[in-house]
């Protein structure tokens, strides 16, 4: 084989050499700078044995080290041929004369771990810019490359109420949406909601008997449904006893499908009813730009969704069904799983609704009413992590998507009773939201009542609109502030406790500090508070500088959200940003400073500590109060 090679090689140098003879030469067409940049970058890209994310830098793990962190070297040192302390070195001399400005000499620690440190200087000045925009970004820079986003969120069914299993989508839907929005992207918030189906066929039948006026356009608009779950239980109890009527539920989904307008009527009618009902739900969580389109949308797609599947041979028949086979996915028993997307009896499944969705999302052009989104976002609970996973791949393999575009699964784990088990009522049934929030409130409101000075007093509507808020708020941090991925005790103790990371700590810590720049400004306590100047910031004390530090993180922390999606890291920066204003202010007083000009650099603190609470508590979808 050796041989063999080498007779290769040389056979490959004789044929250049015959092929090197001296001829008459030819002009060299010119190279474009663009091709000229492209093929330096190529070479770039070819010679360097890491990339991007192997320059590991991240935050410093602690105070003492710094505010980043770099172990580059550890990783880099033997492709460099040098020792891992002898390759920091060489990185720090690079990146000197580059960070001198605002950094302090970088620290080569341990084996070879590079530390960074801002200046003081710095640190001063980059508070001083949050301070100038305390009222609006905080100095946060609007992303440079601005995307197309599409949130699908929330996604309740038609007729049925919505329950805690829609609290995790909505609010982290939300959440996602408001950041991705404040960072400069182009935002559309979907909810797809359920509102066609099998069922509906049950449902339009039984208002042809119980409410007839609901099946003709000029009085359905009259017609007041009342409890829709119970007129779908009544339905459904009709469609499991009574056989005739259950053959009436199957013609009326063929006539449903069909155009019929008496069952089109019915139909529009629950869906009117149904928005009425969430839409009481998303006023109470704050949730507002939230676009309904739901799954009947995406009907006229259809059909053209099989036949391109079908045409380049990836939707093929089983079973007397239509159904995509991907490479990697298989049953139990090791057959392959398909991806159904036309049943035996000729209706679609989730997975056709979804790849027409994403075709009117990505492919569609704006001047037809398609989105042309970069990144298209879907928060559902984890369970369906697979049927995604499917989605996208057969939607990549067949063309829907190029690899421009990001389809993501924003994956949640399960809300659970404080014993681990399915979060329920006492009777087994699924805890309704409304209920849940409606709790939240009372409970709140009975706490703030029990620390009144007169306990018998009646509330007013201000005290009682803080108590919906630090409910409500309650509710939505404890949710967020989890890993999104992890299932969750859910417990009203917990989450509407003073102490830890919850909403009350918070909304208190933005009352206190309040409360502080009220005394030291003497401005009365029964108005809204006037936020002093900005001043300049001095550093006299090791707490105040910790603080700044981390403050001036805040665009760190977006920008990791916006990559990462785990609201949670939103709640940590809150809770670590509340600690260290609460060491800031046992030790540095801001009322008795030594100096006016202390003072004035203290309140500033004050300024910008407040409004980075109010503006992440204002992403999470909670208003901060002045007073608690």
């Amino acid at each position: 084989k050796k041989k063999k090679k080498k007779n290769k090689k040389k056979k490959n140098v004789d044929e250049s050499a015959a092929n090197n003879k001296p001829e008459e030469e030819e002009e060299k067409p010119k190279m474009s700078e663009e091709e000229r940049s492209s093929i330096i970058q190529a070479a770039i890209d070819a010679a360097q044995p890491f990339s991007t994310r192997d320059a590991m830098v991240t935050p410093a793990t602690k105070p003492e080290f710094g505010d980043y962190q770099c172990n580059a070297a550890m990783s880099l040192a033997k492709s460099a041929g040098l020792n891992p302390r002898e390759c920091a070195t060489k990185i720090v001399d690079q990146l000197r004369p580059l960070i001198q400005e605002y950094m302090e000499e970088p620290e080569i620690a341990g084996p070879g771990f590079i530390n960074f440190k801002f200046k003081e200087e710095y640190l001063s000045q980059a508070l001083g810019v949050m301070v100038t925009e305390s009222m609006g970004r905080l100095g946060v820079p609007e992303a440079g490359d601005k995307k197309k986003i599409v949130v699908d969120f929330s996604s309740p069914n038609i007729a049925k109420e919505m329950h805690v299993g829609h609290l995790r989508s909505t609010i982290i839907g939300d959440t996602l949406s408001n950041l991705l929005t404040f960072s400069g992207h182009d935002v559309l918030r979907l909810n797809h909601v359920g509102d066609w189906g099998t069922q509906f066929g049950m449902l339009v039948e039984h208002l042809r008997d119980e409410f007839p006026q609901a099946l003709s356009k000029e009085t359905a608009k009259d017609v007041e449904l009342g409890d829709l779950v119970t007129l779908y239980k009544a339905a459904k109890k009709r469609f499991d006893a009574d056989d005739d009527f259950k053959v009436r539920s199957r013609e009326g989904v063929v006539k449903l499908q069909a155009g019929d307008k008496e069952a089109l009527a019915a139909w529009e009618s629950l869906c009117a009813a149904s928005r009425v009902e969430y839409q009481k739900i998303y006023d109470v969580l704050n949730i507002a730009g939230l676009n309904e389109r739901g799954e009947s949308f995406y009907n006229p797609y259809l059909l053209n969704v099989i036949e391109d599947l079908e045409g380049q041979g990836l939707a093929v028949e089983s079973e007397g069904a239509t159904a995509v086979f991907l490479d990697g996915y298989t049953n139990r028993d090791g057959s392959p799983l398909p991806m159904l997307v036309r049943k035996s009896d000729g209706g679609f499944n989730y997975a056709t609704t979804d790849l027409a969705a994403i075709r009117h999302r990505v492919q569609m052009e704006t001047s037809d009413g398609g989105e042309k989104a970069d990144r298209v976002l879907y928060v559902t609970d984890a369970g369906q992590s697979q049927h995604f996973e499917m989605v996208f791949a057969a939607a990549k393999k067949a063309g829907f998507v190029t690899d421009s575009v990001s389809l993501e699964h924003v994956p949640f784990g399960l809300v659970q009773g404080e014993d681990g088990k399915k979060f329920a009522t006492r009777s087994g049934d699924t805890v309704k939201l409304k209920d849940l929030l409606d709790e939240a409130v009372r409970i709140a409101g009975e706490d703030m009542k029990s620390r009144m000075e007169n306990p018998d007093e009646d509330f007013t509507d201000a005290i009682a609109d803080v108590a919906k808020t630090v409910g409500i708020g309650a509710v939505k941090y404890a949710d967020l502030s989890m890993n999104r991925e992890s299932n969750y005790k859910f417990s009203y103790g917990r989450m509407l406790s003073l102490n830890g990371n919850t909403a009350p700590y918070m909304l208190y810590a933005y009352a206190r500090i309040c409360g502080i720049v009220r005394k030291a400004t003497d401005q009365p306590d029964d108005q809204k508070v006037v936020w002093p100047e900005a001043n300049e910031i001095l550093i006299t004390h090791d707490s105040e500088k910790q603080l700044i530090r981390n403050l001036i993180k805040l665009p760190d922390v977006l920008s990791e959200v916006e990559s990462e999606l785990y609201p949670n890291r939103l709640c940590d920066y809150l809770f670590e940003t509340s600690q260290k204003f609460n060491q800031f202010y046992e030790n540095c007083s801001v009322n008795n400073a030594e100096t006016p000009e202390l003072k004035a650099s203290r309140l500033s603190l004050c300024t910008v500590s407040a409004a980075t609470i109010r503006l992440l508590m204002g992403f999470i979808g909670i208003d901060v109060v002045e007073r608690l």
